[in-house]
């Protein structure tokens, strides 16, 4: 199988090679044959990951103003029967809204009342977080994933080469011996630019992430110090721990 795709490789190889004298940037891709052409696909969907970052990775998604101010009335006039409502229309919907959400639910289900709401934010900061993450997650699956693909060309290439030193003779075979090695090469940088640029892409916004939790922490811990007042300092700051040190934990 792997000398049928190397085989497949020389040909494209070979067609793009006729103008080796000045090769542009298609004609790279071209001579690295069926692997090429995966790798650049790989590379248009970690792009795609990174633009869904920048949109999703801002204060402004995770805790917008109306919501915040939203969910500050509510607990100052003691509605916090509405929270839920609230949290659940399609206009409110963030980060803030469904770990607040999250936790009151099972505040509501439990016996011991806000005595729970540390744990309970804890677990729905946790889910989130994780649901945050999904999209970071994949550009580092990319990040690893296509120095395996530049690998694999590697190989076919290589396959082929010593393939071709085994039989045939003169011009042609020289052809062939170069198309091989071009695979061979082609497939590595490919892969090692795709990852790199990934891993790069994925420690900064991990770093974003971190920090963006950090300060809607601060504002949910603000917001949920005045429900958990009257039930004493075991819930102060339940908000925080649920978003920020779940940040952590992950």
């Amino acid at each position: 199988m792997v000398h049928e795709m190397g085989l497949m490789a020389w040909t494209l190889a070979a067609e793009g090679g006729q103008g080796a004298g000045g090769k542009s940037v298609l004609g790279y891709i071209h001579a690295g044959g069926v692997i090429s052409y995966v790798l650049v696909l790989v590379s248009m969907g970690a792009v795609a990951l990174m633009i869904a970052n920048i949109v999703l990775l801002r204060r402004s998604s995770l805790a917008p103003d109306h919501v915040v101010e939203g969910l500050r009335r509510l607990v100052g006039e003691r509605r916090v029967d509405e929270i839920p409502s609230f949290c659940a229309t399609a206009e409110n919907d963030s980060f803030l809204s469904r770990v607040i959400a999250g936790g009151l639910a099972k505040v509501g289900r439990s016996q011991f009342g806000l005595l729970e709401l540390r744990p309970a934010l804890e677990e729905a900061g946790a889910r989130e977080l994780d649901r945050l993450e999904r999209i970071n997650h994949g550009i580092s699956m990319i990040a690893a994933l296509g120095p395996m693909l530049g690998l694999l060309g590697t190989v076919g290439g290589m396959i082929g080469a010593f393939a071709t030193l085994g039989g045939g003779s003169g011009a042609a075979k020289n052809e062939q011996l170069a198309a091989y090695m071009s695979v061979a090469l082609v497939t590595t940088a490919e892969g090692l630019i795709v990852a790199i640029p990934c891993t790069f892409a994925y420690m900064i916004f991990k770093r974003r992430t971190d920090r963006l939790v950090s300060e809607v922490g601060d504002v949910a811990e603000e917001i949920m110090s005045g429900l958990a007042a009257p039930a004493g300092v075991a819930a102060k700051g339940a908000a925080r721990a649920g978003v920020a040190r779940s940040a952590g934990a992950a």
